[in-house]
């Protein structure tokens, strides 16, 4: 089944992001899956090299969920008048660019936001916007950092 996913953080340029995959979701009549990340904390690997999925992940998941949620409530709300969209939040544990690449899998659409690391940060510790753009298994829409909605 087609989809738009969108990646969320809290930050005022997700939330720009956020608005651009619901009007896109209304208009293409498919769902949305609205996905946040809790990175993981450094030395919080596990076997394989992969994310410690621990009980101490687990807290941080549940709020950061609750608040993805609450952020697209409020952005649906705002949505009078324009076509009715299906949305589901889903919090993941693990590194942001690794998570919205694996959910790019099955999407038709991955939206993103660029957060405005300037030139030399983004070379030192690579952004999520540049790696996801690269990597994922569907078309890439990143939202400019500074754009006004």
């Amino acid at each position: 089944m087609p989809r738009i996913v969108v990646g969320v953080d809290g930050s005022a340029q997700s939330r720009i992001a956020l608005d651009w995959a619901m009007t896109e979701a209304g208009l293409r009549q498919v769902p949305l899956t609205v996905v946040t990340v809790v990175p993981v904390a450094a030395g919080a690997w596990g076997p394989a090299g992969q994310p410690s999925l621990d009980p101490f992940n687990e807290p941080g998941r549940e709020v950061v969920q609750r608040a993805a949620q609450d952020k697209v409530d409020k952005a649906l709300a705002e949505r009078a008048g324009q076509p009715e969209v299906s949305v589901t939040v889903r919090a993941v544990v693990g590194l942001p660019a690794d998570e919205l690449i694996q959910a790019s899998e099955n999407a038709e659409m991955l939206v993103v936001a660029a957060r405005g690391a300037g030139g030399f940060t983004r070379l030192m510790t690579g952004s999520v916007s540049s790696q996801v753009a690269q990597h994922a298994l569907c078309p890439v829409v990143v939202i400019p950092a500074g754009r006004v909605s």
